[in-house]
């Protein structure tokens, strides 16, 4: 199991120091990727859980690219339906070409219902824009002369080079635990990405529904990929309240070997405990990592190695 680190690139604790602090910490240490979030526009509603400044994701991981050698680099998530998709196809393809084949493109549908109105953008038609755009992506990614028609977006003869380094396109992630995310997930994705789940949850409900769903449609079962929250404690928290990756070692230790036995290839920890003003301390967040990687995955010498 492949293990990696959700970067803050919100808030005060944000800066050009910070995220560069926070790539060699990961490299160094031996995590294997790095993931970022993504906001246009910060509204009322953004600003109240994701404050600015707010870095730009694809900006700041072509910047990482270069800062960095071995980790992947990805997107927890890219909200699709906020640019063309032949913007982000060429955005994309250019950050995976530049990192040498390292990107992770992870996508979800959005939530901030202000930001959708401020780009102009139908909120209640989210999930219907992301199916079609993803459509579009894979026409650009996989033709070097592309075309697609769509109930939302369409092109013909658009000239798409260059082309990503990964074939046939860098692998999706799709974020979300709806219904409608687990098809869309079974249909057009790699990977389901959850985030901040319980085990309970993502073994009996969620993995059923996803394996049921891709029985019906005759397709492959898209590998698990979550997000989960990382808080570490002195004392046990109750079991039947907390989030994967909460509690003590032992608890998380835990956690770990479930994820491990659900077949998950990749996970990604979370440091951000909606705490804004605590986001400032780093130093905290890798001291966390750090006695994982020592006490609780061993991995500077098994998963990392």
């Amino acid at each position: 199991m492949k293990v990696g680190v959700n970067l803050i690139t919100f808030g005060p604790g944000a800066s050009e120091d910070a995220l560069a602090r926070w790539a060699a910490f990961a490299e160094n240490v031996g995590y294997h990727f790095m993931m970022l979030g993504d906001h246009v526009t910060i509204t009322p509603d953004v600003q109240g859980r994701y404050p600015a400044p707010f870095y730009d994701p694809f900006t700041t991981l072509g910047w990482l690219a270069g800062l960095t050698r071995r980790v992947e680099l990805g997107f927890t998530v890219i909200v699709l339906p906020y640019r063309h998709p032949l913007e982000t196809a060429r955005m994309a393809a250019t950050l995976d070409r530049v990192s040498g084949g390292r990107l992770i493109f992870g996508i979800g549908v959005g939530w901030a219902r202000q930001e959708f109105e401020v780009l102009g953008l139908p909120f209640e038609r989210r999930g219907a824009m992301t199916d079609d755009y993803i459509g579009a992506l894979k026409a650009a990614w996989t033709q070097d002369v592309a075309s697609y028609q769509g109930r939302f977006v369409s092109f013909k003869d658009i000239y798409t080079a260059p082309r990503p380094l990964q074939r046939p396109h860098p692998p999706i992630w799709v974020g979300g635990s709806s219904e409608a995310a687990l098809r869309r997930t079974v249909r057009h994705g790699d990977a389901w990405h959850p985030i901040r789940s319980r085990i309970a949850f993502l073994r009996d409900e969620g993995m059923p529904k996803l394996r049921a769903i891709a029985e019906k449609e005759g397709r492959p079962v898209p590998a698990l990929c979550p997000r989960i929250r990382l808080r570490l404690t002195d004392s046990p928290m109750p079991e039947e309240t907390r989030l994967a990756g909460e509690g003590t070692i032992d608890q998380v230790r835990r956690d770990f070997a479930a994820l491990e036995k659900l077949g998950v290839p990749y996970l990604c920890l979370d440091t951000f405990a909606d705490d804004v003003e605590g986001s400032r301390n780093h130093e905290q967040a890798w001291r966390m990592l750090t006695t994982l990687a020592e006490r609780a995955f061993d991995l500077d010498r098994q998963a990392l190695r």
